[in-house]
């Protein structure tokens, strides 16, 4: 029986053509930048699907916002429950007792997609596999997945109220290689071994990554990320990648079998990089002190919010991006530090293609009695002296 295939539907700004020249037989994609988050094509982006594995990193998500504010350290030991002892699937074979790192840990869920050590995880943060669920469900609400609910942390469960999408896995990845890209550092090895120290003595166990992408021949470069497959989820992969400073992610779910989940997701960053560039103003206009109407202060600095990036297509050309610095006359207090006073506006062809917010970078009250007075004076010994 021959799969059915369709076109990704193709979602830049200005492009001629309507569909992207990629075809997938998964049942849903999603190829998306990951400095700006342009989704560049998809299938089926928003159908709820299974996640199998992909589930780990909204897990490794939490493991390193929890690195991240102090919570946790790489060398913090983690002793594995019975609980976690339990668990089916794709496992590292942790013994109840046995203790090993985080970092150990960490290598063991995004190498070889331990679900033991993910429960582990789970329980050493949150006290409990389904308190550390609760977080992963609330990370997914201010991540902004609209389409996700987790009832596990691995995804080895075949419960329907366990679901997600590809644009929504592609979401969580974006947070993760974003915000901590030293994940790259454990996901892009292909073979470790590790020590099991249990009651019954010392043991080798190897680690094998089940990304398969990262052996195969490539024009760019591999950075991550995680793959998953159950009866119920099909195969299920989340490719990282980067080359001349672009970083993809390309997410497939429900491939009908295994290869097909790697070659797909390599045709799509394949298209990515053959299509689109990665535009950042290095250099935006500089910006001089505003005028602050009844303040404390007379003036205040100004700064960007954040540089502006921007994916450019085929048949845009970035070095027709102009751009229009818009700002506010006077700002009136009280404001604090971080309030808008204008954006630097960016145009492609004459269309507004987005913006930078200008913001102050202190706060101002408003002037009292004194303060005027103390104007007042500071004026009269300028022009005495």
């Amino acid at each position: 029986m021959l799969e059915k295939t369709e076109d990704l539907e193709l979602k830049n700004q200005g492009a001629a053509s309507k569909k992207a020249a990629v075809t997938v037989t998964s049942e849903a994609a999603i190829l998306m930048e990951a400095q700006t988050g342009t989704v560049i094509c998809e299938k089926n982006q928003d159908e709820r699907v299974s996640p199998a594995s992909i589930t780990k990193i909204m897990t490794l998500l939490l493991i390193y916002d929890a690195l991240h504010d102090g919570r946790l350290q790489l060398s913090d030991k983690v002793t594995t429950s019975a609980h976690a002892k339990s668990m089916g699937g794709s496992q590292v074979f942790l013994e109840e007792g046995e203790v090993q790192t985080v970092e150990t840990m960490i290598k063991c869920i995004v190498i070889a997609s331990g679900n033991d050590a993910s429960a582990a995880m789970a329980e050493h943060i949150s006290g409990s596999e389904d308190a550390f669920v609760a977080a992963m469900n609330q990370k997914a609400g201010e991540l902004g997945m609209t389409g996700t609910h987790f009832v596990d942390c691995c995804g080895l469960t075949d419960s329907d109220d366990h679901y997600t999408t590809a644009k929504d896995v592609a979401l969580m990845a974006r947070a993760l290689i974003t915000n901590y890209p030293e994940i790259s550092e454990y996901a892009t090895i292909w073979m470790e071994n590790i020590t099991h120290e249990t009651k019954r003595g010392s043991s080798e166990f190897g680690l094998s990554n089940t990304n398969k992408l990262l052996k195969m021949a490539n024009n760019f470069e591999v950075t991550g990320l995680k793959t998953g497959s159950t009866a119920k989820a099909g195969y299920c992969f989340c490719g990282t990648a980067v080359k001349d400073g672009l970083n993809l992610i390309a997410v497939v779910m429900d491939a009908p079998d295994y290869k097909i989940r790697f070659s797909e997701v390599q045709q799509l960053l394949n298209y990515g990089f053959a299509n689109c560039r990665a535009y950042k103003d290095d250099n935006p206009p500089e910006l001089l002190p505003m005028a602050v109407k009844d303040g404390q202060k007379e003036w205040v600095t100004l700064a960007y919010e954040q540089p502006f990036s921007y994916i450019t297509f085929r048949g845009e050309n970035p070095e027709d991006i102009r751009s229009e610095l818009v700002l506010d006359n006077h700002l009136m207090p009280p404001f604090e530090a971080g309030t808008k006073a204008g954006r630097l506006v960016y145009y492609l062809d004459g269309q507004e293609i987005g913006d930078t917010a200008v913001i102050v970078t202190e706060g101002v009250e408003r002037a009292g009695f004194i303060d005027y007075l103390q104007k007042v004076y500071r004026n009269f010994m300028s022009i005495s002296g």
